[in-house]
């Protein structure tokens, strides 16, 4: 069996326990290296997760002989160049969602895979999660009958970080560091690349978005429509800086046999309803909850599967919030 030695670009809090561990569960695979700007904090990870090596130089990490695929878990304005400098040193590569901060970005991407034929795989885990799989299920049950439209609507209220001045704001909320997107360039990919995972890509998307609180300069409110490639419609509609008592994780598929709800990030009962009644379906996840996808690569990268999440798969993403923000 392939050994799989994975070099971390990133240790933030993601790779703590979503994603970080999962690596280890796998067989034949290890986390040999891992890299940070910040010594100290690539020092401390290494230590407390008792990992070989640490850099602070990424080309070194990359470089690393005994390091044969890469996990990118920085901020998405920098996925682009470690992806593209991981694969040109012929070293697969598995990053964080979204693929990158920008559409032309995620193409850059594709076309270096493509040229080189190193594979690039995205974190969108949640298709491969119990929970969706059984959104998925249901839907391809033909249970609510032919659909008619898809609703997402999303609501929370500010943290607490938001009111911070611009020097200390989270870096999510960083054009430069972020891609401009504010919050829903975070929290709408895992939404969108679900809906296009169930119902196929979205081929046309407009938004309008706009900042009512002036906590930060980015839009904290938007509003969107989209069409499927089916010519199923969908909307949606994220609000970050609700009131608690609006608070809401929802998307709403409607059927001519009935509707079916669903959360994405709080993991809410499966509410299943049709003319006989109204069912609760709890499905619960695995404790790391990248560990299914992660499973997935490292077996596609052994030779005995196939990941399907892939930098292509992927890219449709980022053409529906560049869309909808009025990028193009």
């Amino acid at each position: 069996m392939k050994q799989i030695g994975w070099g971390f670009i990133g240790c933030g809090e993601v790779t703590e326990l979503k994603s970080g561990p999962a690596f280890n569960e796998v067989e034949g695979s290890h986390v040999e290296a891992v890299y940070s700007r910040n010594k100290t904090k690539a020092r401390s990870y290494a230590e407390r997760h008792h990992i070989n090596k640490w850099y602070t130089d990424a080309q070194q990490l990359i470089e690393d002989p005994k390091v044969n695929a890469i996990y990118i878990a920085t901020p998405p304005s920098s996925h682009a160049t470690f992806a593209i400098m991981a694969m040109k040193s012929g070293k697969p590569v598995y990053v964080e969602k979204p693929l990158a901060s920008s559409y032309e970005d995620c193409a850059r991407i594709n076309r270096i895979s493509k040229q080189t034929g190193v594979p690039c795989f995205v974190a969108y885990y949640r298709r491969y999660l119990p929970y969706f799989k059984k959104v998925k299920a249901i839907l391809d049950s033909d249970t609510i009958g032919t659909i008619t439209n898809v609703q997402i609507r999303f609501s929370v209220p500010p943290r607490d970080l938001d009111y911070n001045s611009t020097e200390n704001l989270p870096w999510r909320l960083q054009s430069d560091i972020a891609g401009g997107g504010g919050y829903f360039y975070d929290l709408a990919p895992h939404q969108l690349d679900l809906l296009q995972e169930y119902f196929g890509i979205i081929t046309r998307a407009h938004g309008y978005g706009a900042n009512r609180a002036h906590l930060y300069q980015a839009d904290d409110t938007i509003s969107a429509c989209f069409l499927f490639e089916s010519g199923l419609p969908g909307s949606g509609s994220w609000c970050f800086v609700g009131h608690k008592s609006a608070k809401e994780d929802r998307i709403d598929v409607i059927g001519d046999k009935g509707s079916l709800s669903f959360s994405v990030y709080n993991y809410n009962p499966i509410k299943l309803t049709t003319s006989e009644g109204t069912t609760n379906i709890i499905v619960p996840n695995p404790p790391y909850v990248q560990l299914p996808i992660i499973k997935s690569v490292i077996e596609d990268l052994q030779g005995f599967g196939i990941c399907t999440c892939t930098s292509v798969s992927a890219t449709p993403v980022n053409w529906v919030m560049d869309r909808i923000l009025g990028k193009f």
